[in-house]
């Protein structure tokens, strides 16, 4: 969600901060603004909707200094408008904050009863005045910082800056990711990687409670206690933070595109020389259950894998969704494992479900993108999806590559617990290195593809229909299409058409048919003639058997390569990502940062 960079430097830093918080637009916003000291006279800027008005205002009104703050917003208190974006200053501090304020209420209305002022509707601006008030009774920086994170509930990133102080910047950090960067001379705080790669390739990552009080020459962390703490210092690939659109009109394009490559070389890590080779305490051998835990598509992948852990390995399964886990206070068998998987690491709901689960299950496993983020850290056992950096808000290589990863992880699975043998896990996965090239296939069919989507712009509902594993695709097909062109989709089980949903069929509503030649073929087929009845408009996306026992009764059929049953779910996510694409693109919306979404969800 909000995106939140810091700069103590040596050059005019506004537009270092304009430039950092360009790499930070993936993950939402709908208003951004800077604050810089210069002369010790602490400024700000603000502007509501893209950065280019940020960028805008501050071509007709300049703001000099070489030190500063800068946020993108996405809103969660208040409406989008100047007063209530970021940076919020209140007397000599401004702040900056990713996340939440759950007591925010309760701070504003005891400083307005000491006499303190406010100008916004935002939960961010109680910290910012709470400050200031400690700042008023005589605490120094970073005294009243310490003071004020330790009155605040919820989960926020926090960088401040202070009137009259050219070389001080405060870092917090509780629930929510941020970074210090260290440079020659300078140094940086930000909500990821992306943000302070061109300026650093040193970070540190706090914990949660740090504290940090930076200077051009020094940081200084202090822990939850406000003891000296030890954060280590990794070094970052500058390369796999490049964010290029490397020809492609969007990133979302760009990363589709991507999937064969980012695929193969997955397979390729976590198959060297075609054996399967995942960490030796990874033993699903007397397993009583697995409970997988995650949000919006990396939940799809979770309900995909349900059906291939219990089909493979014989291994009862539960798929929750994140932001439901922990408030349900599931029981948990020490015996089991807790499997939670999220692209950035980050998602607030996912990390509360794994606190949760922490101490009660026998390993606490994460499949991510980001191998240095706060769900990896706080992992027994953390797989890396491989994906890169994907910037589309719309996940696509990193569902894919989660799919991939948690299906080798079911055969892991099967092969501990005697349900599949050396010879039998040997050709899954000899199969499974023949996917990309299949991937590579389905792009190939691109033109066509958009030209079907193109006829499904025009239409306000579309329905997505799957049996077996190809249900949960049928769901994350339906999430794609709604959530980058802002047409009302769903996806159902095949079979459940006919408790319902059967109801909103007509010939304005096109049904989405994801059903490979496989076992359950035949009655994918039967509900599909259940709508064509009905006059419904069927795009089938079959294999060349499916389409040759189909006919030409479907409104349309895209024909797809040959693929293992096993293995469907990953090549169908092609067609359904390029339905999407293509659907947005006719349509004319933000491919790349649709409205109201953010790509890294870090508020509950």
């Amino acid at each position: 969600m909000c995106g939140i960079v810091g700069v103590l430097g040596n050059h005019e830093v506004a537009p270092l901060l304009v430039e950092a918080l360009k790499r930070l637009e993936y993950r939402g916003y709908d208003s951004a603004g800077i604050a810089t000291i210069n002369d010790g006279r602490l400024d700000r800027r603000r502007a509501v909707g893209k950065l280019v008005n940020l960028s805008d205002l501050l071509v007709h009104d300049p703001l000099p200094g070489k030190s500063g703050i800068a946020q993108t917003r996405w809103a969660t208190h208040g409406s989008v408008t100047v007063h209530n974006a970021h940076p919020h200053r209140s007397g000599k501090v401004a702040v900056v904050h990713n996340g939440i304020i759950e007591n925010f209420r309760d701070i504003r209305a005891e400083m307005t009863a000491k006499g303190l002022a406010f100008e916004s509707q935002t939960d961010t601006e109680s910290v910012v005045v709470l400050t200031r008030y400690f700042l008023d009774q005589g605490a120094s920086p970073l005294e009243a910082v310490q003071q004020t994170v330790a009155r605040l509930e919820g989960a926020f990133a926090l960088c401040f800056i202070f009137d009259g102080e050219n070389d001080l910047m405060i870092g917090a950090r509780k629930g929510a990711p941020l970074a210090v960067g260290y440079g020659d001379d300078e140094n940086f705080i930000g909500s990821d990687a992306l943000a302070l790669a061109p300026m650093t390739g040193r970070l540190s990552y706090l914990e949660d409670g740090d504290v940090a009080l930076v200077t051009r020459s020094s940081v200084t962390i202090f822990d939850r206690d406000s003891r000296p703490a030890n954060r280590e210092v990794q070094r970052i690939n500058i390369e796999q933070t490049r964010i290029e659109k490397a020809g492609y009109k969007h990133f979302m394009a760009k990363e589709i595109f991507e999937q064969p490559v980012v695929l193969a070389d997955a397979i390729g890590h976590y198959c060297p020389d075609g054996k399967l080779n995942l960490p030796a305490d990874l033993d699903f051998t007397t397993l009583d259950r697995l409970t997988l835990v995650a949000c919006g598509t990396a939940s799809y992948a979770c309900q995909t894998a349900k059906y291939w852990f219990e089909s493979l390995a014989g291994l009862p399964c539960e798929v929750d969704i994140a932001s439901e886990f922990r408030y349900r206070e599931p029981p948990l068998p020490q015996n089991s494992f807790a499997l939670f998987v999220s692209q950035s690491g980050e998602t607030a709901d996912t990390l509360a479900a794994l606190r949760y689960a922490s101490g009660k299950v026998a390993r606490i496993v994460s499949v991510v993108n980001v191998p240095t983020s706060s769900i990896a850290r706080e992992s027994d056992v953390a797989l890396p999806i491989l994906a890169g950096v994907e910037v589309g808000v719309a996940s696509t290589k990193a569902f894919t590559c989660q799919l991939s990863v948690l299906l080798l992880l079911a055969l892991k699975a099967g092969h501990d617990r005697g349900r599949i043998d050396a010879d039998t896990l040997a050709a899954h996965l000899a199969d499974l290195t023949m996917v990309p090239g299949l991937m590579n296939q389905a792009l190939a069919r691109e033109t066509t593809i958009a030209s079907m989507a193109t006829a499904l712009a025009d239409t306000q509902d579309v329905l997505f229909l799957g049996r077996g594993a190809m249900f949960p695709l049928a769901l994350e097909g339906a999430l794609k299409l709604k959530e980058i062109s802002y047409i009302h989709a769903e996806g159902y089980a095949s079979g459940e058409l006919k408790h319902g949903p059967i109801a909103l069929i007509d010939n304005t509503v096109p049904v989405v048919v994801l059903a490979p030649r496989d076992a359950l073929f035949d009655k994918t087929v039967s509900n599909m003639q259940e709508v064509m009845a009905r006059h419904g408009r069927v795009l089938l996306i079959t294999d060349a058997t499916g389409a040759r026992e189909v006919g030409e009764e479907p409104w349309k059929v895209l024909t797809m390569p040959d693929v293992a049953p096993l293995f469907a779910p990953i090549l169908y996510a092609i067609p359904a990502q390029l339905l999407a694409y293509h659907a947005a693109v006719a349509k004319g919306t933000d491919v790349d940062q649709p409205r109201n979404l953010a790509k890294s969800v870090t508020v509950e």
